[in-house]
């Protein structure tokens, strides 16, 4: 298989979803440009699969339009859009081998089964499957199951390949070989590509775009670093990635800029439309500095736990701006728990966020 030559946008247009007086998608607005992979991410419940369900026509829009490419589909039923789904369950017939599995939604369309099965064998080395198509899904492991569900959705060349919670049967080693796999895929076939998970690290790893999404609404949109580095508002700062949120008062605005104090701390930092008084501020555990020399400036603090986790050591250290998670890639020099502490922060992953 080459690069898809069929791919194409997806536009949602003030798009609304109710299932009766509960609303599951209100007035969302968004595109996917072709050939580009976006993550919805958001907690249970939040309308990200309502949303990709509606890509595939397996929902319909209760207002707004959903277009693919230049066509409006707001109205079509899942057979007539040309989408391509990979479930979280794999939906494998378990009757099948590998290679009909593959080769289902060709003959069906039909493809003569000579040619179908060519094809799902292209698409079986795409995904590094190659010489399985005789094999039961019962005799595959996970994610050699889930790569077979994904051989099965390439082979359509679909416009849009969705992708529905797809690794969260898979363990965390396997969960992270996999999502490379389609990442490489994706990318190598221009693929235009929505993604649906809860996982804001899968999110961050697979993304060209994620729109976060929070009771029915897009909380923020942007390249993983945008929603990493610059959180819009308290929710994002701690959905995606962890985060320590504090209280903090802006003592001064001078144009862009805002003089922020955290306890003895004075920094500088973009004012993101923010005014002077107390505010919000979003660090990064692995932006806090600690330090066991009284004499540097900072926020006092004890180590109230250390945890050793081999590439790195947790702290959680009491001050008095409140309980800070604090990440150390210096293994080899833990502090003890029990041991005072000095805090300082890093010029990266500070930011001030609305509530």
């Amino acid at each position: 298989m080459t690069s898809n030559a069929k791919a194409a946008a997806v536009r949602f247009d003030g798009v609304t979803k109710a299932f009766g007086a509960v609303v599951a998608v209100s007035d969302v607005s968004f595109t996917v440009e072709a050939g580009k992979l976006v993550t919805l991410l958001g907690p249970s419940g939040c309308g990200k699969t309502t949303t990709l369900r509606m890509i595939a026509g397996l929902e319909m829009a209760t207002s707004g339009r959903v277009l693919i490419g230049e066509e409006d589909v707001t109205a079509l039923p899942a057979t007539d859009r040309d989408v391509s789904m990979v479930f979280q369950s794999y939906a494998l017939f378990p009757h099948m081998n590998v290679i009909d599995n593959v080769s289902y939604g060709l003959v069906v369309s039909g493809i003569a089964k000579s040619t179908a099965r060519a094809q799902a064998e292209e698409g079986l080395a795409q995904v590094g499957l190659a010489g399985y198509g005789k094999r039961l899904p019962s005799e595959l492991s996970g994610g050699q199951q889930q790569r077979v569900a994904v051989a099965r959705a390439l082979v359509l060349e679909p416009q849009v390949l969705l992708f529905d919670e797809p690794l969260s049967n898979l363990d965390a080693k396997l969960r992270r070989r996999v999502r490379e796999d389609i990442r490489e895929l994706q990318q190598n076939l221009e693929m235009t590509s929505v993604y649906v998970t809860h996982d804001q690290e899968e999110a961050l790893a697979v993304s060209d775009r994620v729109i976060v999404m929070r009771n029915a609404e897009i909380a923020q949109e942007g390249t993983p670093h945008d929603l990493y580095e610059r959180p819009t508002d308290v929710f994002v700062a701690d959905f995606v990635g962890d985060a320590n949120l504090v209280k903090c008062e802006i003592t001064r605005i001078d144009g862009e800029d805002a003089t922020v104090r955290l306890g003895s701390i004075e920094c500088t930092l973009p004012h993101r439309g923010l005014s002077a008084g107390e505010a919000d501020l979003a660090i990064r555990p692995e932006s806090i500095r600690l330090g066991t020399d009284a004499s540097t400036a900072g926020i006092a603090g004890n180590v109230r736990k250390a945890v050793y986790l081999g590439s790195h050591v947790e702290y959680t250290v009491d001050t008095e701006v409140g309980d800070l998670f604090v990440t150390d890639p210096r293994a080899d020099r833990a502090i003890v728990a029990g041991s005072s502490v000095m805090v300082t922060l890093a010029e990266r992953g500070v930011v001030l966020v609305r509530p």
